[in-house]
């Protein structure tokens, strides 16, 4: 097993060799071909004026001598090739001996590019008048001769390339550092922070800066991951707590009145029996809603979809509250615009459970003559209904859960009889006939919850 950075390292420094490599390559095999080129080209060039020389001495002399051309014998011997002078018939005037050139210091040098020991020859005729009069045979150890300068030349141009090679590697290893530790520092630390995650550490967040666009995301999901998952270990804890105070209230009521009455301290009559069943009752309305939860959440629940109006509908709860309203001094105002469509497909019962829960959360949090608001309006394609109070409003803190089953806020716990369910169900409904809710609140201020539709 690798780091990454150590992985990314190697794959970039591996990459990175056989492309130079490769490169210097192709280059130096480029070079090489056009050079050797250039310089058949001088010696084809070099070829032929020697021929035009001779014709120019066949022209000047009309016959040949052991000193025709002999002149270019220093040249010949200088430039590392022999030349033999023929006759008309082939006969021999003149020629030069191979074995002088190869005593030579110069050529020791180029004999390790050379074709060692292999002389090779090329006859020329020389011509007069359209007569072929004499030949000239030039002899030399290689196809392409250098002189000392070419060479050098070459050797110049393979040092650069290897110079290249290496500074071009120098550069690409301090790259692939450089971004080998842009990739691994911060998935490094994203790994970390899922490995602390997964082993129940909660609050570890990633903090290291980035600027990959993708790396960037994931750090921040991992984050959203590591709060949600601190949310619902909060969720859980309290889930715990409540389930356990939920249930324990009423039993220990039960509990504490029953020997009351077994040891004579409370009345057997029929005040404390009714108190008693109320607290039979109330512990019955919370096993129905976990019930009603549990459908929810099992998605076992279906909706009777029939066209409803939501004008009428929260009309009917709105006039159901006028007494409990009322009992508080709390006035509830009611706006809907007349003439306009309000309906919707959905269920009507399920609806007018969505209402109730709402309504009766806005009476129960407000305070003794406070108001309530019930707005219904309508955009292009939706619906939308707010309920808005003056209540004690809900935490920053809390606000994110409100929604969670069981979750009661702690002003709610400490102050509001209630299970922590109904907002939970409300969801749940809502859910089914594709609508949304949302919820603003500032503690003290009050709470608005919002509810968007699709029209029918």
């Amino acid at each position: 097993m690798h780091s990454i950075r150590r992985k990314l390292s190697i794959i970039i420094l591996v990459c990175s060799i056989l492309a130079t490599v490769l490169t210097a390559i192709f280059v130096n095999i480029t070079i090489s071909n056009k050079f050797s080129k250039y310089m058949l080209d001088i010696q084809n060039k070099r070829n032929d004026r020697i021929v035009q020389y001779f014709e120019e001495v066949y022209k000047r002399d009309r016959r040949w001598t052991k000193d025709s051309g002999s002149e270019l014998k220093h040249e010949a011997f200088m430039s590392n090739y022999c030349i033999t002078l023929l006759d008309g018939d082939k006969k021999l005037v003149w020629m030069m001996d191979p074995n002088d050139i190869r005593e030579r210091d110069h050529f020791k040098v180029l004999d390790k590019d050379v074709n060692k020991g292999v002389y090779n020859t090329t006859n020329f005729p020389i011509r007069y008048n359209g007569t072929t009069v004499g030949y000239v045979e030039i002899g030399q150890y290689s196809s392409v001769l250098l002189s000392a300068e070419d060479i050098n030349f070459k050797l110049s141009i393979n040092k650069g390339i290897v110079a290249s090679i290496f500074l071009s590697l120098l550069i690409i290893i301090v790259i692939s550092i450089y971004a080998s530790r842009q990739f691994s520092i911060p998935i490094k630390e994203v790994s970390n922070v899922s490995v602390r995650l997964s082993n129940g550490d909660y609050d570890h967040r990633a903090t290291v800066d980035t600027d990959i666009l993708e790396i960037e995301k994931l750090k921040g999901s991992i984050n959203t991951l590591g709060e949600k998952l601190s949310q619902q270990d909060l969720l859980r804890k309290r889930l715990v707590s409540d389930i356990s105070h939920e249930i324990r209230t009423p039993l220990n009521i039960l509990q504490n009145n029953l020997e009351a009455m077994i040891d004579g301290i409370f009345p057997v009559d029929t005040d404390q029996l009714i108190a008693l069943n109320d607290e039979i009752i109330r512990f019955g309305k919370l096993l129905n809603n976990l019930d009603a939860l549990k459908e929810f959440e099992a998605e076992i629940v279906s909706i009777n979809k029939e066209v409803v109006s939501l004008d009428k509908l929260i009309a009917l709860v709105y006039e159901d509250f006028l007494v409990a309203s009322k009992e508080k001094s709390i006035n509830v105002h009611y706006n809907a615009k007349a003439g306009k469509d309000y309906t919707i497909i959905g269920d009507l019962d399920k609806l007018k459970q969505v209402f109730i829960n709402l309504l009766s959360n806005a009476i129960k949090f407000s305070d003794y003559g406070s108001e309530i608001w019930i707005n219904l309006t309508e955009a292009k394609n939706t619906i939308i209904v707010t309920i808005r109070d003056k209540g004690i409003g809900i935490s920053k803190e809390d606000l994110p859960f409100i929604f969670e089953r069981l979750y009661r806020g702690d002003k709610s716990r400490n102050r509001i009889e209630g299970s922590g369910i109904g907002l939970t169900i409300v969801k749940d409904i809502l859910t089914l006939h594709s609508a949304s809710i949302s919820a603003k609140s500032e503690e003290g201020e009050g709470t608005e919850f919002i509810i968007e539709f699709k029209k029918a």
